[in-house]
């Protein structure tokens, strides 16, 4: 199945999430991102990119696909979501960084709906490599943005993201002592599910405020 949907009796917004690079929809990052969230009055819309589902047939890990074939099947899960609702796009690593996308390289009509986008670990440059930023297309940005990132991130710490300089309408949020998953260390004192707990209640408060 590409896609499924957990949403609470009386959601006030709905959240079309998409997965990082090597794990899918049913990864336990995303899983338990999407229960909070419906706890929390939101439906919560998962998918599987087109990579994905050819490793789940072959039962063989596939390579992401390119940019503009992942940008592609995102904008055409936009444009099939029901309207009722308030409308938010992000996704874990990869995929937050194809919803922060969306805006600037597609052109469908779902995507003028969007309130908002969540990123959750996005990857400003790869492990190893500040050089190589994937960050051009953020100081482009008009919509709401909400970067929730390990403050040791390989993929942009914390003092490298600092440093970016990004725009006003992207509010980025730092987790203590954190990993790309929200890991904390031990000696932090902070526990994984409460920085997955603190990530959700960000990610409400953000899409209250939009609305």
């Amino acid at each position: 199945m590409k896609h499924l949907i957990d949403s609470p009796e009386k959601p006030f917004a709905r959240f079309i999430f998409a997965h990082g690079a090597g794990a899918n929809k049913h990864s336990d990052f995303m899983q338990q991102i999407a229960v909070l969230l419906c706890q929390g009055g939101v439906e919560v819309v998962r998918f599987d990119f087109p990579y994905m589902l050819r490793a789940a047939e072959k039962n063989k890990r596939q390579p992401p696909d390119r940019a503009n074939i992942l940008l592609q099947d995102f904008t055409e899960m936009v444009d099939g979501a029901d309207t009722k609702l308030p409308l938010f796009v992000g996704g874990k690593s990869m995929g937050g960084r194809m919803a922060s996308m969306l805006e600037s390289d597609s052109e469908g009509k779902g995507v003028e709906a969007i309130k908002g986008v969540i990123c959750l670990g996005y990857p400003f440059h790869p492990p190893g490599k500040p050089e190589k930023l994937r960050t051009a297309h953020l100081y482009d940005a008009r919509l709401p943005i909400l970067i929730i990132q390990g403050e040791r991130d390989t993929f942009g710490n914390r003092s490298q993201v600092e440093s970016y300089q990004l725009p006003n309408n992207i509010d980025i949020q730092f987790l203590a002592a954190a990993d790309h998953s929200f890991v904390p260390l031990k000696s932090s004192g902070v526990g994984p599910d409460e920085h997955i707990r603190s990530a959700v209640h960000r990610m409400i408060k953000f899409m209250k405020e939009q609305i």
